[in-house]
């Protein structure tokens, strides 16, 4: 199955969008009226393509954070279980440059730990806003809050596919050069398939918007950057 590719910065956008509908005026303003007549007059910036220049929201962009379905509890286990599965991607990224020297596979760590960076701060800016509606829900104003999963625990993030154990995050500190490059991609491609896992899970059973698409992007981003990897480990 290939998805259409959804570019990441706008999906940070809309993750801007949906804050912008939730927070300053009062609870029955739309994201539209707060960036059209709030009295601070901000506008709404949507993060351009990397490369691009920042801008305002459009109308349109803007009426559609007003019109998005309610998370349940797929879209917040998917966002809690990717934190820490993308923060785990960091820590083996950064082993990468005083123990390789191979240019391609250091370059592929530097865009995954870039990416997943990112991806961090837009599925933490999810979860802040989600907790925000669900505390307004509760008090009977705002919006619907996380509607099904209102009362749902934390994440259990002890069987997150892909992970790796502290015992093989251990051995592969150990190791540089040709035999460090092949574990790293070992465990790589497996935590990279784990994200894929829980993506397809999400888009199954997931109904926000904004979760949609950051599960199309790590399904197509990673599925791509697995195929990179299996030459690397192969040409190793």
């Amino acid at each position: 199955m290939r998805l259409s590719y959804v570019a990441r910065w706008p999906v940070v956008g809309l993750l801007f969008l949906g804050l912008a509908g939730c927070t300053g005026g009062s609870t029955g303003e739309s994201a539209t009226d707060q960036a059209a007549g709030s009295n601070d007059g901000a506008p709404v910036i949507m993060p351009g393509a990397p490369g691009d220049e920042p801008r305002d929201a459009t109308e349109s962009e803007l009426a559609a954070g007003d019109r998005q379905p309610v998370a349940n509890a797929a879209d917040t286990m998917f966002v809690e279980m990717m934190i820490p599965h993308h923060e785990q991607a960091g820590v083996l990224t950064e082993l990468v440059p005083d123990r390789s020297d191979h240019r391609e596979l250091t370059s592929l760590a530097d865009r995954i730990s870039d990416a997943q960076g990112a991806e961090i701060g837009a599925l933490e800016g999810w979860l802040d806003l989600h907790d925000a509606e669900a505390t307004e829900s509760e008090h009977g104003h705002g919006h619907a809050g996380h509607g099904e999963d209102a009362d749902a625990g934390p994440a259990d993030h002890a069987d997150m596919p892909g992970m790796a154990t502290e015992e093989q995050l251990a051995e592969l500190a150990e190791l540089a050069g040709v035999d460090f490059d092949r574990m790293f991609l070992e465990l790589m491609i497996v935590h990279h398939e784990g994200a894929v896992t829980m993506a397809e899970e999400v888009l199954s059973d997931g109904a926000d918007v904004q979760v949609v698409a950051m599960a199309q992007d790590v399904l197509v981003t990673q599925v791509d950057e697995i195929e990179t990897m299996r030459r690397l480990l192969t040409e190793l």
